[in-house]
């Protein structure tokens, strides 16, 4: 039954469960242990471990289960709204702190904490997502614009849409980013086509693109540091 089911005998477990936690931290709790603690919270009634081991399975780990979309994790067996609210309200605050230390200082100077932000939020996509990322003159960030997704081997980038947004905006700078669903993150040749294109015409308005970051769950590339760009 979905956020339901009957008493158990769990109690002294949870309450072993939640002293680690205090006493040691996350880092005092298995993954499992740390997922089943959390659908213990929405689901109070239910042994939620075997849950917490089937959901990690199943996405391949914690990362890809923080990431799993609403209904994704809305199908599997066992989890009702409740439940699956627990899970994203984790993913967002997660998020929410990674892009505070991006958004608080210039982007190039905290160029680990993005990479940081951006592989938390896409590293675990099952399609392609595009995005931008719009700096001020100060290389600060002033816009993180989700321009869409492809399917589940590409996603389009259009130069004419980039740039006009940009002037919109009035950014002096950008950082395309997208995901590899397939995990790799090397780029195609498709890849430093468009980023080229986009490049070109930026400078022909004074509008730099700083680099393009691919995101990947075996990692990321930067086109800039391979020399692409």
């Amino acid at each position: 039954m979905a956020d339901g089911g009957i008493e158990h005998g769990g109690t002294g477990h949870r309450a072993r469960l939640r002293q680690r936690l205090a006493e040691g931290g996350g880092d005092a709790l298995l993954d499992h242990e740390l997922i089943e603690y959390l659908l213990a919270l929405a689901i109070p009634r239910r042994d939620t471990k075997p849950l917490a081991k089937m959901l990690l399975h199943h996405f391949g780990g914690i990362g890809g289960l923080l990431t799993a979309d609403w209904q994704a994790l809305a199908r599997m067996p066992g989890m009702g709204d409740t439940s699956v609210a627990a899970i994203k309200i984790v993913q967002a605050a997660a998020l929410r702190l990674l892009k505070a230390e991006v958004a608080d200082q210039p982007v190039l100077s905290s160029w680990q904490a993005l990479l940081d932000y951006l592989r938390a939020d896409m590293a675990f996509l099952t399609v392609e997502r595009v995005r931008v990322l719009h700096l001020n003159s100060r290389n600060m960030l002033i816009r993180d614009e989700h321009m869409g997704d492809g399917s589940i081997d590409q996603a389009a980038i259009y130069t004419r849409e980039v740039i006009r947004r940009a002037m919109d905006l009035g950014s002096a700078s950008l950082i395309l980013v997208h995901n590899h669903p397939s995990g790799a993150p090397d780029p195609s040749r498709q890849d430093i086509e468009i980023t080229r294109q986009i490049a070109e015409a930026g400078k022909r308005l004074d509008i730099a693109v700083h680099d393009h970051i691919i995101i990947g769950r075996d990692g990321y590339r930067s086109m800039r540091a391979m020399g692409l760009l």
